[in-house]
């Protein structure tokens, strides 16, 4: 019997990194949005080695992954982390499945699709088995840019994020909550997971420097916004921030046109999204904030304005929950894209 996608059938589903921050979102995210879930196979380290997993009110033991894993495995929801993707993910589409990856092995493959459903859902028509999920601050940052492109245009982006300690999982979580503790206590709690002290404190490098000065997160906005967007000469620059801030990323972002919009043009335009709340009464205190997009679904925009140094540029201020958008919610949006449209892959015959 085939193991094509009907968008009704349950299917057998496998989480690579079950037992992390990601892939506990990835539960939950599957279970709010009722994703026909036949069979669930968690899956994790050696670490998480006796554990189990609740879901949908039922018992799943954790087991440590290997390529014979995937046997009748239609999808795998993969956060374990770039190079265990990079072993195992073509075990999984040897196997038939289709990996939707959320770390950055393969996302700058040319012969790989990198998705946000709503903004290049096409896309994942020419799957061969394995989809890229995008950075966590390039997925909230190009749902917005799609409509204001199709709006007027886009002839130049300029970002600066600000990144929760969420978005470099869960002992830095734990680093920003002790950290903050021990400050407060007037006591000392040296870094470990970030370069310097995260609590009450900004640092403007999230992983490693490149030659150029920027560092590869920065590069990774540039380069998948461009891949996203379909738009590979188009002028993207950004300076990447974590901030003490646990769960939500914020984006100032700077879009030049090809021709001058209003705010309200802009406002329209986005409102008009399914995907995009505009919060946009500032004189009434009414913008996104990272509490308020924390564990909700949208993507908030706000302070919409003219751009005093441009004839044809828009201010923007951006937040989404990173666990979500940026991660488990798109992968997931992703598996409800690929049985929508039938795009499963057959089983290979034994």
């Amino acid at each position: 019997m085939s193991r094509t996608g009907n968008g009704k059938r349950p299917v057998n589903v496998a989480i690579l990194g079950a037992t992390g921050r990601v892939g506990q979102e990835l539960l939950k995210v599957l279970d709010e949005r009722k994703f026909p879930v036949a069979k669930l196979k968690p899956l994790a380290s050696a670490r998480s080695k006796d554990a189990t997993i609740t879901f949908q009110n039922k018992q799943y033991p954790v087991e440590q992954p290997t390529p014979e894993s995937f046997r009748e495995v239609d999808i795998v929801l993969a956060s374990a982390g770039a190079e265990i993707s990079k072993e195992l993910a073509p075990a999984a589409v040897e196997a038939g499945a289709v990996v939707i990856d959320n770390s950055s092995a393969f996302r700058m493959s040319e012969s790989v699709p990198l998705v946000v459903p709503e903004v290049n859902g096409h896309a994942l028509r020419n799957h061969h088995g394995l989809i890229a999920n995008p950075n966590c601050s390039t997925a909230q940052l190009v749902v917005v840019l799609k409509p204001l492109h199709e709006l007027a245009t886009l002839k130049r982006v300029i970002v600066s994020t600000y990144q929760s300690v969420s978005g470099a999982g869960k002992e830095a979580m734990d680093e920003l909550a002790e950290q903050t503790k021990a400050v407060l206590s007037e006591e000392d709690y040296p870094p470990s997971v970030f370069q310097r002290q995260i609590a009450f404190n900004l640092i403007p490098h999230i992983d490693s420097f490149l030659d150029n000065g920027y560092t590869k997160e920065e590069d990774k906005v540039i380069k998948e916004t461009r891949k996203i967007l379909e738009l590979p000469q188009l002028p993207v620059t950004c300076t990447a921030v974590r901030v003490p801030v646990a769960i939500s990323h914020s984006e100032s972002v700077l879009c030049e046109f090809a021709r001058a919009i209003s705010p309200a043009e802009a406002r329209d335009a986005l409102a008009n999204c399914p995907s995009i709340e505009v919060w946009d009464s500032p004189t009434e205190g009414i913008y996104p904030t990272p509490i308020d997009a924390a564990g909700q679904d949208p993507v908030y925009v706000g302070r919409i304005r003219r751009d005093t140094s441009s004839e044809t540029g828009l201010n923007l201020w951006i937040v989404a929950d990173n666990l979500r958008i940026g991660a488990a919610l798109n992968a997931v949006r992703i598996a409800e894209y690929l049985l929508e449209h039938k795009l499963l892959r057959q089983p290979v015959p034994s």
